[in-house]
């Protein structure tokens, strides 16, 4: 029987208002959630300031890396949006006014109001295949393993959902979490002994405060239920032997 293939992404979030703390980012929990959904593993996040070199350099490192890339932010009409342009050089490809994006911009704007900032907006490398925007109308683009996406949120899920089609996800990430009012580091060592038995899955540890008790989600993630179910049981079976009770799923409370 074949190992299910691992499908691998990473999200280049671009922009100096992120890095600056003007604008916090929630496009990063978006596409996380629904590449997940999909069976596709987020292995990768980065903030890249509007930096020419370290944008070409970032969509490099990671489309060689990943299966997909994704980007937001940076395809406006103003001139710090410069994602286009340097998703055009790290592909080595000129940079073109694509014909069907200012159509649909010319379609969009009262007459006399497409000028040549908004005229940017349909910018891509050649060879670049749209995005569609159904909420401004401005099209993202996807060239080879690469898909530009708007960084307004809104206009970001729906251009992200709609490309979905697009995309071909490996086997779904199944999950399973069981917690329990014990410290990491009293648990500690049981539980690297059980990710040593269990290199297949991902088991991450992630403490809480509640009720004025310390304590730990363990999670689960996997491709294979069998797996997740053996090595949950033994989880609780770890939980017990020291002193606690084990709780599927979160707590309750705060």
């Amino acid at each position: 029987m074949s190992e299910p293939r691992i499908v691998t992404a990473a999200v280049l979030i671009i922009g100096n208002e992120i890095l600056s703390g003007r604008t916090r980012d929630v496009n990063l929990a978006y596409l996380a959630a629904g590449l997940t959904e999909l069976g596709i593993r987020l292995r990768e996040a980065r903030v890249v300031a509007d930096v020419e070199a370290d944008i070409v350099r970032a969509v490099n490192e990671c489309r060689a890396r990943y299966d997909y890339v994704f980007t937001t932010g940076g395809i406006g009409p103003t001139h710090d949006d410069i994602t286009a342009e340097c998703v055009a050089k790290a592909f080595g490809l000129k940079l073109i006014r694509h014909p069907e994006a200012v159509a649909r911009l010319e379609r969009h704007y009262e007459p006399g109001m497409l000028n040549e900032a908004r005229l940017r907006m349909a910018n891509t490398p050649e060879g670049a295949i749209l995005v569609d925007n159904p909420v401004s109308t401005a099209p993202g683009f996807q060239i080879g393993n690469v898909f530009v996406l708007a960084g307004v949120p809104s206009i970001m899920q729906a251009m992200f959902d709609g490309l979905k089609p697009r995309l071909a996800g490996g086997a779904p990430v199944l999950s399973r979490t069981v917690s329990a009012f014990v410290g990491e580091g009293t648990i500690a060592p049981g539980l690297g002994e059980l990710q040593q038995r269990y290199p297949d899955l991902d088991i991450g540890s992630y403490p809480f405060f509640r009720g004025g008790k310390y304590g730990a989600s363990f999670v689960l993630r996997g491709t294979e239920t069998a797996r997740i179910d053996g090595a949950a049981t033994e989880l609780r079976t770890l939980i017990v032997s020291l002193g606690a009770d084990p709780i599927e799923g979160e707590p309750a409370g705060r």
